[in-house]
């Protein structure tokens, strides 16, 4: 069945405020401040990398602190923190994106630090291979949940109840990791995978370690999008 694409809109948007609500994303949008600010326990780089170790493999972020400082700084804090270790990408649409960063493996939400102010209007997009924060219906509720994109998502950049999807980084490496991830099966309910996929861990690396990493992810087949 094919849906106009006024109704397809609608339906993308829905599935992505469900998917925080859904599942727990910690926000209580009436007792969160009237001003989200992002930690400031460390001056926010105007270019950092991080990698995320996942049982499926690596995936390397480079994140933009000059565009997205607030959700940058949120990030890293979560990654200082080990937080992310031992979570899971608890959501998985293979033609949409890939969601983790807040369940364990049993399902068991984690708590999370108070919400952030939502940097949409940063001028990234939601394209294939970019990172952004997840959150419920509310502008500034995002907290701990991160999504990457696998398609080209231009809805999540139209803003509909006050905002749109604040992208802050992007994939430099490990793209091929993100589509086998894109690719489990997944239950009939709510897009949780069968097989658990696990985020190991999460840690910043240098620049030089990065840019090793990524002169040997170029020398490696391209990842091809999956239809």
């Amino acid at each position: 069945m094919r849906f106009p694409r006024v109704q397809k809109t609608t339906v993308v948007f829905a599935a992505l405020f469900a998917a925080t609500a859904l599942y727990g994303q910690n926000t209580r949008p009436s007792a969160a401040p009237e001003a989200p600010m992002a930690p400031t326990s460390r001056p926010v780089p105007a270019k950092a990398y991080v990698l995320m170790t996942t049982s499926m493999g690596d995936i390397l972020l480079e994140l933009n602190g000059e565009k997205a400082p607030i959700s940058v700084a949120n990030f890293l804090s979560y990654a200082d923190k080990e937080y992310y270790d031992g979570t899971i990408f608890h959501r998985v649409i293979g033609n949409f994106m890939i969601q983790g960063g807040g369940f364990t493996p049993e399902m068991v939400r984690k708590e999370t630090a108070p919400p952030i102010k939502n940097e949409w209007r940063n001028g990234l997009k939601n394209e294939r291979g970019t990172i952004a924060m997840a959150r419920t219906s509310q502008p500034d509720s995002a907290t701990s949940q991160f999504y990457i994109n696998v398609v080209n998502n231009a809805n999540l950049d139209s803003p509909r109840g006050g905002a749109a999807y604040a992208v802050f980084g992007r994939v430099v490496a490990g793209m091929d990791t993100v589509d086998k991830i894109r690719s489990v099966d997944v239950g009939m309910k709510k897009h949780v995978p069968i097989v658990t996929v696990v985020i190991e861990k999460v840690r910043q690396i240098s620049d030089e370690d990065a840019g090793k990493r990524i002169k040997a992810a170029e020398k490696q087949p391209t990842s091809r999008p999956k239809k």
